[in-house]
């Protein structure tokens, strides 16, 4: 993850699906890091990040899809 920036976080899988979805649509290359306990499933998060050029953009297509 060096050299990029956490943008939404959420401890829903499905979620973080579709904003990665929603971002790669735009151009903007997303990596998902999953740090939920594989034993219980209610401990921990998954982040997405992105590039900081992508930064702004991300944010925006982010806040869109949460209104």
């Amino acid at each position: 993850m060096e050299n990029q920036v956490a943008i939404f976080s959420t401890s829903l899988e499905y979620e973080a699906i579709l904003m990665r979805d929603k971002l790669e649509e735009a151009g903007i290359t997303c990596t998902i890091l999953n740090q939920r306990d594989s034993t219980y499933g209610s401990f921990g998060s998954i982040q997405l990040y992105v590039l900081p050029d992508d930064e702004k953009n991300a944010r925006e297509i982010i806040q869109k899809a949460n209104e």
